[in-house]
């Protein structure tokens, strides 16, 4: 969270001398009024509810500012089991977008919006239209939706508090030995996945888009962000990496990142405690 501005205590200031008090007024008189009947502000093109703890979120939200997308944000912490939500979303999942071009009006999964947005706007320094190229970066989010992320998340989870998936074991009745040897397990397994994106969707560039991050590389980058509440021990190309893209996208990753830091932070605070 942003900390608010404090300003630091002051002398009172001397008075304005009258010649000064007469300018000012006189530069207030010759501002133009606001005129009647002006239209109210133009609604958001895109509606996102989100959850601001989550990577997955992140996502989208790091993917909408760095493309300079018209879009507003709605926090939806507590409000995914809604009836109302419920009614748009059965799966009730989130990241998720309301556009009047799609077919239901809504559409969930972080990689599926990012798709629709980069098609729907032109936007091929994210998303390319070139078969092969295209292919690259698809290929790179299945595999980590796929592949790592089921990895991080069994990590992770219980770490942050997050429910496991039914038929994990974190999510059984199984002892806390045996939980914490399934977590071990996702932990030791994360490598190999991790290198694959280095050697193989990489190999040898800055992103896996090339020059610039791609929407597979917002992704992955996100998705690393919740080993910090494990003391993963990420290579050094992992932190170089993240690092290359963070300022690459300035603030339109280090924003919604803030808030994933920042619960992450909380997390291993009360665990401290």
């Amino acid at each position: 969270m942003a900390k608010a501005a404090v300003k630091s205590a002051k002398k009172p200031a001397a008075k304005a001398a009258p010649k000064t008090v007469a300018k000012s007024a006189a530069k207030a008189a010759a501002k133009p009024a606001a005129k009647a009947g002006a239209k109210p502000a133009k609604k958001p093109a895109v509606k996102l509810n989100m959850l601001r703890p989550s990577v997955n979120n992140m996502s989208v939200r790091v993917f909408a500012r760095a493309a300079g997308l018209d879009h507003a944000e709605t926090d939806a912490w507590g409000h995914t089991r809604s009836p109302e939500f419920l009614a748009r979303n059965p799966a009730h999942l989130t990241p998720m977008i309301e556009d009047k071009g799609l077919p239901r009006g809504v559409l969930w999964e972080s990689c599926a919006i990012m798709q629709y947005l980069a098609n729907k706007h032109g936007l091929e320094k994210f998303y390319p239209k070139a078969p092969a190229k295209r292919a690259m970066i698809d290929s790179a989010m299945f595999y980590l939706v796929g592949t790592l992320y089921p990895y991080v998340a069994r990590a992770t989870y219980p770490a942050l508090g997050f429910p496991q998936y039914a038929g994990e074991v974190g999510h059984s009745d199984a002892n806390p030995d045996k939980k914490s040897e399934a977590q071990k397990a996702a932990m030791a397994a994360i490598a190999e996945p991790l290198e694959v994106f280095h050697s193989f969707f990489r190999d040898g560039k800055p992103f896996i888009g090339g020059k610039n991050p791609s929407i597979a590389d917002i992704r992955l980058a996100a998705t690393l962000e919740f080993l910090a509440v494990i003391d993963y021990a990420l290579p050094k190309w992992a932190k170089e990496y993240m690092a290359a893209l963070e300022k690459k996208l300035g603030k339109a990753y280090a924003e919604p990142a803030g808030d994933v830091r920042g619960y992450i932070a909380h997390v291993k605070s009360q665990a401290k405690a």
